[in-house]
């Protein structure tokens, strides 16, 4: 692939030097010593417990142990809920060294994670100087911060003392910081480090800005800046967000790097912010030297479904091998582009969709479709489903009642059918391309939602009544324009979907015809059977013919035969596995890797693993 042939920048790397294997973000491996014919005899070489589980904190609620490992250096570097940066001896576990930063744990953040960090080499420096190999992390309180590889200890020549401010310039709402973070690991470009901003978007309309910047790697200056939606600044309030809080992609070769967005604020009501709401929902080509813009995609325009671009767009080489990026939605919509020019590679049809009833709301027209569709994009009443009769009634009934015209069926005030649901589709876990066979694995998620506009005069009544699922429902203020909101999944009286199984699946998709050619059931939500399960994390794929996997509630990681999609190997983690797992050689053993630490949001079983596999 034209992407991956361009030099490596660090160096002393072999196996999965990045959060997703390359800057390409194809979570594939080239290793094959664990293949079909042994993954069978896997067995724990070691396991490491880094005691985030056992911080007192009342953020555990909330955090989740998303993190993917990198090996550079000789080290497998990583970074858990709270931001504490380890490095482990890849062979036996061993810590090597930790760094925490000091967020407080004492405050409220929207979301607590940290999906990993990146590291960069220092032509400049001689290998083994202080910082010749730097690992930077962006945190909780939104700083980005830089490491030594060897010591972990800031680079000090690095912002003030090792540390950015991200807060400066971008309009944090200072009653509270904690919706503004940084919870994707950040990317690298020659000397730059590029990064984005995870923001809390359903509780003000004024929320931060969504701008993405490059700093100076060794001194921590800001080189450029890119704000998504520059046409906020005449919006009254101001509207925030935007924001890129996914991982990105960066093609060296071309100097691009590629930004997935998420919907302006607030996700659910855009009467103040008028139009399609460029760049927001997008996918962004950057010259990643300057930052100026070089063309972008927009997967849903006007968003009010909270459909951010969750995923990291995939670099892949087109059938005559011109540079394609594939760009994997929450709506399930699969979307194959000239990465160059933004040209589609794939038929995309923009097609009428329904109009919204809600006072001083101008929905979208029409939105596009892709020639790939991974995901069920409309659930009926007639469709409704439960373990006993008097669980499909009240799903049948609850459905009914609301307004229910497919997907893009806009937000209303006496509730909609919002199918998929705002978790996916294909979320942050992303997905894995296989480059000898085309073919792209994700995880997908099933669940049907709903969502309530509430009048302002009414919002705070609604927030004390009873609502029907306390569980996986939320309110969201959207101050202070004219509408609160509350949304939920569409779950039965007695805990299960309202939709029938599977409520997630594992799918593969050979990208050069657009046929699916496997889906099949991933996790349990119901012990004993095959339902799958709602699922946060990815999967990645290797030389071996293998798929691996976690991502469900129930605490299994899984391989899957790359061709088939047959299950061939499960093993019982000692919490769940909602991060996406790695591979790496290491004196000459093959090695797989995942974080298994749950997810408080999710309700998975929590924990601080990090557990290595290898044939005995």
């Amino acid at each position: 692939m034209s992407w991956a042939r361009a030099p490596i920048q660090i160096a002393g790397q072999s196996g999965w030097p990045t959060y997703g294997a390359d800057p390409g973000g194809t979570r594939y491996s080239a290793e094959s010593q664990i293949n079909r014919s042994n993954v069978n005899s896997l067995k724990v070489a070691w396991s490491y417990r880094t005691g985030a589980n056992d911080m007192p904190t009342k953020l555990k609620r909330k955090a989740a142990f998303e993190s993917t490992p990198i090996l550079v250096g000789g080290k497998l570097l990583l970074s858990t809920p709270y931001d504490h940066v380890i490095a482990i001896e890849p062979g036996t576990g061993a810590k090597l060294w930790e760094y925490d930063p000091g967020v407080n744990l004492d405050q409220n953040f929207s979301e607590v994670s940290s999906r990993g960090v990146s590291a960069w080499q220092d032509p400049r420096r001689k290998s083994g100087a202080p910082c010749s190999l730097s690992v930077f992390i962006g945190t909780l309180d939104a700083r980005l911060i830089a490491l030594d590889g060897q010591t972990g200890k800031p680079c000090t020549d690095f912002g003030t003392n090792g540390t950015v401010d991200l807060n400066q310039d971008a309009a944090t709402q200072t009653e509270w910081t904690g919706g503004y973070q940084v919870t994707s690991p950040p990317a690298i470009y020659k000397d730059l480090v590029i990064v984005g901003s995870s923001i809390a978007d359903n509780w003000r309309v004024d929320t931060g800005r969504g701008i993405v910047r490059a700093f100076d790697a060794r001194s921590g200056k800001l080189r450029w800046t890119w704000d998504p939606i520059p046409w906020a600044k005449d919006t009254k309030p101001r509207t925030g967000a935007g924001n890129a809080w996914a991982v990105f992609s960066v093609d060296a070769a071309h100097d691009l790097v590629f930004v997935p967005t998420g919907s302006a604020a607030p996700d659910y009501f855009g009467g103040i912010r008028k139009g399609d709401d460029k760049w927001a929902n997008s996918v962004v080509a950057l010259r990643a030297s300057t930052g100026k813009f070089v063309w972008g995609f927009q997967v849903v325009h006007h968003d009010l479904w909270d459909y951010d671009v969750a995923a990291q767009p995939t670099l892949i080489d087109w059938k005559d091998g011109t540079p394609a990026v594939v760009i994997n939605t929450k709506m399930g919509h699969v979307f194959v582009l000239n990465r160059l020019t933004g040209t589609p590679l794939l038929p995309i049809e923009e097609r009428p969709v329904p109009a919204s009833d809600i006072v001083g709301e101008e929905s979208s027209p029409t939105q596009p479709f892709s020639a790939i569709s991974l995901v069920p994009e409309r659930f009926e009443a007639s469709e409704a489903w439960g373990p006993r009769p008097e669980d499909e009634k009240w799903c049948r009934d609850k459905i009914g009642a609301l307004r229910n015209e497919g997907i893009f069926t806009p937000p209303s005030l006496h509730g909609t059918v919002q199918a998929p649901g705002n978790v996916g589709g294909v979320n942050w876990g992303s997905a894995a391309y296989d480059p000898q066979h085309h073919v792209m694995v994700v995880n997908t998620n099933r669940l049907i939602a709903w969502v309530k506009l509430i009048p302002r005069a009414e919002y705070d009544a609604e927030v004390h009544k009873n609502q029907d699922n306390r569980i996986y429902g939320e309110f969201g203020d959207q101050e202070p324009s004219p509408y609160g909101l509350y949304r939920s999944f569409l779950f039965s009286p007695s805990g299960t979907p309202c939709n029938r199984p599977p409520w997630g699946t594992t799918a593969a998709v050979d990208l050069f015809t657009g046929k699916i050619t496997w889906n099949v059931s991933l996790g349990t939500l119901v012990p004993g059977q095959t339902t799958g399960s709602i699922n946060l994390g990815g999967p990645i794929v290797t030389a071996g013919g293998l798929v691996f996997t976690s991502a469900t509630i129930d605490p299994h990681l899984r391989a899957f035969d790359t061709e088939t999609g047959k299950e061939l190997w499960s093993y019982q983690l000692p919490a769940s596995g909602n991060a996406t797992p790695m591979t790496y050689l290491w004196k000459g053993k093959q090695y797989l890797l995942i974080c298994a630490g749950g997810h408080g949001k999710l309700g998975s079983k929590q924990g601080d693993y990090v557990m290595a596999f290898s044939l005995p």
